[in-house]
């Protein structure tokens, strides 16, 4: 079963979702501070519910650390209106955002949709990897090269790139790209998707035409850019 870590101080809340997260077949682990929760990472651990508000070592401070070393899914909670440290969380590598306070129905979404991006799936017997110019996407391994070499990108930016790769030259809207990739409508001012995108350009190599490889088009959404 898959194993979240929830790494935040308010232990009555802890204590609450843990018992929410185990009854719906999760194994759950705990931590109170940031420090705890980064000496509590291991392999074993496949999503990461992370307070930004927290003693000794903050989410944000924690994350950063946490992304020297780890590509493990995190699910930063905020408080509600703090669409700063949202923003500052994405940046860093979070793979999505909910704001305090949350129903238990919208987090269990949330979390299940993250895990379905991020676990491995099996290759087909005919091809398992897809490839468009230069680069190649293998959904099996999570893993994508750009010129044979391997892109260092986290979990979200992954499966962004396998869903642009999948559908060149076609203009992909927000609102897609929402449901498709992170698995939630889009709701009014968030900015997930155009940060996820723009820490997926900064990490693919230039083209050798030199041309943008995504294509911003202000009012509709972004576009894997094809050869002439």
């Amino acid at each position: 079963m898959p194993h979240i870590l929830l790494i935040d101080d308010d232990t009555e809340l802890t204590s609450l979702l843990s018992e929410v997260l185990s009854f719906e077949g999760f194994t759950v682990s705990e931590a109170n501070d940031g420090e705890a929760g980064l000496a509590a990472l291991s392999e074993e651990v496949d999503l990461i519910l992370l307070d930004v508000m927290m003693p000794k070592l903050n989410g944000m401070e924690t994350l950063k650390r946490l992304r020297e070393d780890w590509d493990t899914p995190v699910l930063m909670l905020t408080a509600k209106g703090e669409e700063i440290d949202r923003v500052i969380g994405l940046e860093l590598g979070a793979d999505d955002y909910l704001p305090k306070p949350f129903s238990d129905r919208e987090l269990l979404a949330r979390i299940r949709a993250i895990l379905r991006r991020t676990q491995p799936v099996a290759p087909t017997k005919v091809c398992d990897y897809v490839q468009y110019q230069d680069l190649k996407v293998y959904p099996g391994k999570l893993e994508a090269y750009c010129n044979e070499q391997l892109l260092e990108l986290t979990t979200t930016e992954f499966a962004l790139l396998n869903h642009f790769v999948q559908h060149p030259g076609e203009t992909l809207t927000k609102e897609e790209l929402s449901m498709d990739v992170l698995g939630k409508r889009l709701a009014a001012f968030d900015r997930a998707i155009d940060m996820h995108v723009s820490n997926l350009r900064k990490k693919l190599p230039e083209r050798r035409d030199g041309k943008p490889r995504i294509k911003t088009l202000r009012g509709r959404g972004y576009l894997l850019v094809e050869e002439d």
